[in-house]
């Protein structure tokens, strides 16, 4: 007999976990959103302002800056993807976040992103 519901997806249980955190967590001018997407070779982080429906600015572990902390693995990569990104928060004039975890488990990767932009100066 066939099911009535098809098994979710692993990405649509990620999605719908990402609008429960996103009914919580919102971003504007003064503490911007900072999102982090996690793919199984990279990792992207970036700002952005819900009010306006905008990203301030982005950045990816293929980022210029980020080649040279290559050794470590993907956490690594990370952790200076955060720092990165912290840096460019800082020339821009942001230095409180509101972290988004996109529907992840704040773990690994993710926790190293947020570890990274702490340590270049976010407070969260």
């Amino acid at each position: 007999m066939r099911p009535i519901h098809r098994p979710k997806l692993r990405q649509e249980r990620r999605y719908r976990r990402h609008l429960r955190v996103r009914l919580r967590v919102a971003g504007d001018a003064e503490r911007p959103r900072l999102v982090v997407y996690r793919s199984l070779k990279h990792i992207y982080a970036q700002l952005v302002n819900d009010q306006l429906g905008t990203a301030l600015l982005g950045v990816t572990d293929t980022s210029e800056g980020i080649a040279a902390a290559g050794e470590g693995g993907k956490v690594a990569k990370a952790k200076a993807v955060g720092q990165l990104l912290a840096a460019k928060a800082k020339a821009a004039g942001i230095t409180k976040v509101v972290f988004d975890r996109a529907g992840y488990q704040y773990h690994g990767r993710v926790k190293a992103v947020a570890e990274g932009a702490r340590e270049g100066g976010l407070e969260f």
